[in-house]
This record gives structure tokens, sequence and C-alpha cells, in this order.
């Protein structure tokens, strides 16, 4: 009876593990791998939601509010007109419709696909669009009346536009011409080491009467994963919205596609004097702050097919005419390294996403950062991580292996009793529990200390795998990209063999078919590392390596010399 008990567990244990691989991925933004479901039906194209708001314009009303003619609102007509802003770390491209930023390439961050080539975050083109809009809009429609947005053609004011040695900003401006009564200059000042863009919106009111006009800060991008995503591994791509009342809420695309379908807007926080939006993906992010206290709302959505935004507006206050406001934001571009962002804002750290453990993940990032800034090197700081935790898991470990090691000295009297038994099963489970209880043997007794110990290690795996720090980080030899598979196979392959040889150092179970199971999961384990990241496989080798060595040890202390038993299939 416990042996069928016992088949039971390891089934139920094995399919938990691919329903929680399946629920791991969904969470991170991915397709299951075992489960997979339809792919959301394609939405026709929808106009920009807040524009999209706005009704025709009426000459009358025009006049009214800016004096200015509904000639002025047409759509611009010409070439369109492209600048870049540089600094040491972005090269920024904007374009004069709108004032936007339509391209951010990172130039100390290279892409892996065309190394030396800087990497491209944003890029509004026709097969990726992804980039930052921005631009007033009203909450109550004046008919007739547009306001400056990000489809409106501005001037370029001229200045330099790449900073210089011996300078720590450098900006550049767009000026709007008057609509509805408003005119509006943007500036972005890029600064010296910062990922941060100071992004000032000064509204100036032209026109004959009072105005109240909102700027709307904007991230639109396609719903295609970034390139490089393992299909055994996933993290999370999408738009993201942090409040100090909601925390930190992520939605998937296909949510947003299905609130499409069914004609519904997508959940988000009410008005709050705090938060900002982004848009996450593995190891990058962007992100538009605005100060704490100011009031803003929030909105996503979809604009059109394989087309998604979110958005923030803020209320600019009642302009008197000839009076002028101005508004400052900031627009993060950058890699999501955990100390910058939390310098930024707060709450900002989260889009580096750690996911159910991050209050164990946090804590192991500080000790493998610490560690690498005594070390140097991203790889043997994680050897150093895994070394420290086994230690400080010793005594838990040791109580594990101890009783393995029990087990094992006992496996002989087991089988020997199970095969003179084997005819009376019921007889066979007295006898076993009555081994058990002379030897002073608990069959669990080196599983629960492991347990407690899988969290840590889970949190750990999920560390390195958000840490853009791994990535073109060189370790040893032929690992020039911890961040990358190993192009030889050779970590994977040797990762293979330490799970063998520690799985044949445990114990057999006397059923045949625990026995194969026993084998068969962590095999399995062991075929998706060669598609993991080499940090990973590192990572994993050395715990296992530590693991080998210390049973090794406690089975000679206890004299049951360690012997290999391969599986028997």
């Amino acid at each position: 009876m416990n042996d069928i008990r016992r088949t039971i567990l390891w089934v139920v244990f094995g399919f938990s593990l691919v329903m929680l691989w399946d629920q791991l991925q969904v969470y991170r933004g991915l397709k299951p791998t075992f489960f997979p479901t339809p792919d959301a039906t394609t939405q026709p194209a929808k106009k920009d939601a807040k524009n999209a708001t706005i009704p025709s314009a009426g000459p009358n009303k025009a006049t009214q509010i800016g004096g200015e003619p509904e000639t002025q609102l047409i759509s611009p007509v010409g070439p369109k007109q492209k600048v870049t802003l540089i600094s040491d770390l972005l090269k920024l491209t904007f374009d004069a419709d709108g004032g936007v930023v339509v391209k951010s390439e990172f130039i100390k961050q290279l892409d892996k696909e065309t190394t030396p080539k800087p990497l491209i975050l944003l890029d509004d083109n026709e097969k990726s669009v992804y980039y930052a809009p921005t631009g007033l809009t009203k909450l109550i429609a004046f008919p007739g009346v547009k306001f400056p947005s990000h489809e409106t053609r501005m001037t370029i004011i001229p200045g330099k536009r790449e900073l210089e040695s011996g300078e720590d900003r450098v900006s550049i401006s767009f000026e709007s011409p008057t609509l509805g009564g408003l005119k509006l200059i943007k500036t972005y000042i890029v600064k010296r080491g910062s990922y941060a863009v100071d992004v000032k919106h000064e509204v100036i009111n032209i026109g004959q009467v009072g105005i109240s006009p909102w700027i709307y800060l904007k991230l639109v991008r396609h719903g295609t994963p970034p390139p490089g995503e393992s299909s055994f591994y996933s993290t999370f791509t999408g738009p993201v919205i942090y409040t100090e009342e909601k925390k930190y809420e992520k939605t998937d695309f296909t949510d947003i596609d299905k609130k499409e379908k069914e004609k519904k807007a997508v959940d988000v926080p009410q008005r709050s004097q705090n938060g900002y939006i982004a848009m996450v993906q593995h190891y990058f992010a962007s992100a538009w702050l605005l100060p704490k206290g100011e009031s803003r709302e929030f909105e996503m959505g979809k604009e059109a097919e394989n087309r998604y935004f979110v958005m923030m507006t803020t209320p600019v206050g009642e302009l008197a005419p000839g009076a002028s406001k101005t508004i400052s934001s900031q627009l993060f571009i950058g890699p999501q390294e955990e100390h910058l962002l939390e310098s930024l804002s707060p709450g900002l750290e989260l889009v580096k996403d750690y996911g159910w453990l991050t209050i164990l993940a946090k804590p192991l990032y500080w000790l493998l950062f610490k560690l690498h800034s005594l070390i140097g090197n991203w790889g043997w700081a994680i050897v150093c991580l895994v070394l420290l935790l086994k230690a400080a898991f010793y005594w838990l470990n040791a109580k594990a292996y101890s009783s393995m090691a029990k087990m094992k000295a006992i496996n002989p009297k087991i089988t020997e009793m199970r095969e003179r038994l084997k005819s009376n099963p019921q007889q066979m489970q007295v006898e076993m529990m009555r081994i058990y209880k002379e030897e002073k043997v608990n069959p669990l007794g080196g599983c629960f200390p492991i347990m407690i110990q899988i969290p840590v290690f889970i949190a750990l795996y999920w560390v390195l795998l958000s840490s853009v720090e791994m990535r073109n980080a060189p370790w040893i030899l032929w690992i020039h990209d911890l961040s990358e598979k190993d192009p030889w196979f050779i970590l994977p392959v040797i990762m293979t063999l330490t799970t063998v040889l520690q799985t044949s150092l445990n114990p057999a179970p006397p059923d045949p078919l625990q026995a194969k199971l026993m084998w068969f999961m962590p095999l399995a384990f062991s075929v998706m590392f060669f598609a993991f990241p080499a940090g990973l496989v590192i990572y994993w080798i050395t715990n296992n390596i530590l693991s080998i060595a210390q049973q090794w040890v406690i089975n000679t202390r206890m004299g049951v010399p360690p012997k290999f038993h391969l599986p028997k299939f």
C-alpha cells in the first residue's frame, strides 16, 4: 500500500511540475509549453485612444478659444524631419512631428545579433513599433479645437546635439504652432552617466480665454517578445502600471486582446498622486516618471493590430490668457540595473521582475552584487554565492544526507524482505515499517531539509535570469556571455553528468517504478539546461558538485561507502 501511495505521489509530483512550469510560462508572458491555449482573435485597427476622443474641428469654436482657424489643424505635409541627441550612454532619435522619441540606441549595450552595433530598444519602423509620444489633451471636448499633440509638426530649435568632453548635459527643444489657443515647447535633456531623460513640457496660453489642458505621457509598443527568448524559460514582456496603493501591476498583451474583444476597458488604478507607467521586456525597460504629489490618471489598451499602449495623464491646471506653466517629467530608457532603478523612483526597481519570490531574490541579488564588487567577475561571483548558500544550509543538508545514508544502509534488508514477501503485500508493509522503526530511519527524513531550501534556490534562479549584468559578461575561456547558452554545450554536459552522479549516490527506491521516476525527473530537467543561459548552468553545476562532495563525506563518516548504481529500465 505504501508503495502504491509513493507511486501516486511521484506521479502527482511530476504532473505538478509540468503544471507549475506551464503556469510560470503564462505568468512570465509566454505561451504554455505543455498545454498551449489558442491565440487571441485578431482585432481591427483602432485610433489613438486619447486623440480619438477629440471631436473634429469647426472654425467658429476654434476662433473663440485660440484665435486659430481650422486650416492650422491640418495634418503635417512634406517629408518627416529627424534629429538625434547623443550622450555617453544614449543616442536618441526624434521625429519633428510631435517632437517624439522614436528610436533609442544604447552606446554601451551591444546587440548580440549585430555586434558591435549598439542595441536598439525604441524603434518606430515598418517591422516594429515602439516609441514614447507625448502631447496635450483635454477632458472636456471643445468642438473644433485640437491642442498640440504627438502628431503636430513642430519646429526644432537650433542648438548643440551631442554631449562633449567636460560637459554634464545637452538638450534639444521643439516648439509647436499655436493650436486651440495653446503653444507647447518640449525640451529633452540627457545627462552624463544617466539613462533617465529629463523632459519639460512648457504650455503657453496664446488665446483670449482661460484653458485647462492635460499632458499625456505615453508608451506604445508592438506585442512581439524580444528576439532570443527560449521556449524553456520565459520573461514578461508588456505594459506595467505602478502606484503605492495598487503596487506593481503588469498586464499581458493577451489580456488586453481579451478586453478588446469583449469591448471592455483594461482595469487600471484610478487617479493617484504617485506612480509610473512602463513597458517591460527581458533586461530592459522604458518608463514615464512624474514627481511625487503630481496628480495623474492611467489608461491602457490597444491602438491597432499588434500595437499596445499604456498612458499617464496629468493636469496642467488653469492657464489664464498669456500665462504659461512647465510640467517636469522623466523618460527612462535603459537596462534593468536594480541600483539605478531604485534611485530614480519608488517601485521602479520592480520592473526587474522576480515574481512571487521577490522577498528572497532582492537580498540574494544584493549579496551577488557585493561579491562581484570584490571579485570583478560575475561568473566567479555566482560560484562564490552558491558556496555561501551551501555553507549556510550545511546542517540542513547534513541532516538530509544522513537520512539518505541510513536508507542506503538498510536497502539490502528492504530488498530481501520485498522479495521474500512479494506475494503478501500487506505483510510486506508491516515488515517494512518494523525495519524503519528498529533502524530509526524516517523515509521522508531526506526530503524536508531539502524542501526548505528550494524557494531560496528558485529565487536565485530568477536573480540570474533577470539580471542584465549577466549580459555580455564573460567568465572563462569559451564563455564570453553569461546570459547566452554555452555555444559548445560543454557546461550542460557537465551539469548532466553531475546530476547523474548525484542521483546515483541516493538510495534506490525498492519499487521499480519509483526507481525509474527517480532517474527520469533529473535527466529531463537536465535536458532543458542545454537552452539555458551559461550563468544559470554554472550556478547549478556548482550546487551539484558541492552537494556530491557533502554527501560523499557524510556517507563515508557513517560507514556507508558511496556506491554508484545505474538505472534498470
